[in-house]
């Protein structure tokens, strides 16, 4: 229990425990005056009354209080749990979005790749044709040139010494 409830009670069981002790002098008649009319009546019994009453409507409106935050609360926990839904769907909204995004991508991204790749082997056939060529090239020229070198040798071989 919190501390205020147990004050509370505390100065219930006072008020109590006060009204037991003096029951007597609470019965005691006396006359009393409501502006219109007197009374023959109890006054400490008119108070004890009255402190009864103004408790219990305290009491029905701490019910009422309670009542109506509990509702509140509820009201507000199915708004919450709505909301929670809505918030749960259009994640799943967007993870299908992403989804299908990703994948248009990855579809988009292996063609070009492809598309890249039968670039890059058509060029690598190119040069490999092309340096074949050279290559082939190169060894023709490189053998004429050992031709006419061996044709330089042998005339000079085949020359008379001169003296």
């Amino acid at each position: 229990m919190k501390l205020h409830s147990l004050l509370l009670l505390l100065i219930l069981a006072l008020i109590a425990a006060f009204a037991a002790l003096n029951w007597g002098v609470f019965l005691a008649p006396t006359e009393l005056w409501f502006g219109f009319t007197s009374v023959q009546m109890p006054l400490g019994l008119l108070m004890l009354g009255i402190l009864v009453f103004i408790t219990g409507l305290f009491l029905v409106y701490v019910v009422y209080l309670q009542g109506s935050v509990l509702l509140e609360a509820r009201r507000h926990s199915r708004a919450l749990q709505t909301n929670r839904e809505l918030a749960d769907r259009a994640e799943a909204s967007r993870f299908t979005e992403l989804r299908a995004f990703l994948e248009t991508e990855s579809t988009k991204q292996a063609t070009l790749n492809g598309e890249v790749k039968a670039t890059v082997l058509a060029r690598i056939d190119q040069l490999e044709h092309d340096f074949r060529l050279f290559t082939e090239q190169s060894g023709n020229t490189l053998a004429a040139y050992i031709g006419e070198l061996e044709d330089r040798l042998e005339k000079i071989t085949t020359l008379p010494p001169v003296h």
